[in-house]
């Protein structure tokens, strides 16, 4: 999986593998994100947001307008059932539901330098529940593998992300089992799916992150999507790998393949370069007029570098006003 020119691992992975340990260690990382600081999607993208995102607000009771009220809460059915000027009353939402979608399924299982695409979502899904934790935010999970879908009901304090880690360790090592064994499940499940169960799931209000390489995603689920944004908050995080738009300083033929498809690749060749590009570029397209036509923000994150790492150069980049920006609204 590495070679000498790669950046090092992050502590306790081995770049195909999850345990617990490697996991836990971004627990610790969270303070740089807590307010005041920035929030990690600026830090990501590598341009200013709002440091905490928004909250909504709850519906309290209703009282007798009073001057100085705004005339926006006024509540014109308790007005006109009493004849007496009533206006509603709110409270700041506290909490709001953290839910991610996270794609193990085979095609996030490559890599072709640090570690697996699917490792480097893990990472990323890890520190996102503790800063939700951190926040006191209650997190969920919902975890697509290809073939079935294993669910994390949102819940608060540190029983949160502790639950969504252990659901990915195993989650993973099933997938790495099944895939050295010599059956092979018959049962497809489309992304598709996934959408619908996640918008039956999550809690109306909820911050809702999609962690895959939207292989699976399709023109057909724009529908699922445009009703999961009508009452939540979604970002898309696109896992991608170097190879998969044929960069490589490798110049022979290798064998590629993910838990999907394989093949011979003459990586010698500009003409297998340029295929791989192409194909890549064509998921880009696609990627960013979905995400425009929905205001979704597009978050790019590469399996060949450290998540830390991707970070700092974000928050390098914009010191320098030369960022990379990876946010399709």
């Amino acid at each position: 999986m590495t070679n000498s020119v790669t950046p090092a691992l992050p502590p306790h992975s081995d770049g195909v593998n999850l345990c617990l340990a490697e996991l836990l260690h971004y627990k610790n990382q969270t303070v740089r994100w807590l307010p005041p600081a920035q929030s990690v999607w600026s830090q990501l993208n590598g341009h200013h947001q709002s440091r905490r995102k928004g909250r909504g607000m709850n519906f309290s009771e209703v009282r007798p307008y009073q001057p100085g009220d705004d005339i926006r809460a006024i509540d014109w059915r308790v007005t006109a059932r009493t004849g007496k000027t009533h206006t509603k009353l709110f409270t700041e939402e506290r909490e709001q539901p953290v839910m991610l979608l996270v794609d193990m399924s085979a095609s996030m299982q490559f890599g072709s330098q640090l570690m697996l695409k699917s490792v480097q979502a893990a990472h990323f899904a890890s520190l996102l529940s503790w800063l939700a934790v951190s926040e006191q935010d209650r997190i969920g999970a919902m975890i697509y593998t290809g073939s079935t879908l294993i669910e994390c009901k949102p819940t608060a304090r540190q029983q949160g992300p502790l639950r969504v880690i252990n659901a990915l360790i195993d989650a993973h090592r099933q997938h790495l089992m099944l895939s050295h064994s010599a059956t092979q499940p018959q049962t497809r499940l489309p992304f598709a799916d996934a959408l619908k169960h996640l918008h039956h799931l999550c809690p109306k209000g909820s911050e809702i992150v999609i962690l895959s390489d939207f292989y699976q995603l399709a023109m057909t689920d724009k529908r699922r999507l445009s009703q999961l944004r009508q009452h939540n908050r979604i970002q898309f995080v696109q896992l991608f790998d170097p190879l998969e738009s044929g960069q490589t300083a490798f110049s022979g033929t290798a064998y590629v393949a993910d838990q999907e498809k394989t093949a011979w690749l003459d990586f010698s060749s500009q003409k297998t370069r340029q295929g791989l590009n192409e194909q890549y570029q064509q998921l880009q397209a696609f990627l960013h007029s979905l995400c425009k036509s929905l205001a979704i923000p597009l978050h790019p994150l590469s399996a060949a570098i450290p998540l830390m790492m991707q970070l700092g150069m974000a928050q390098n980049g914009r010191n320098a006003e030369s960022g990379f920006n990876g946010s399709a609204s």
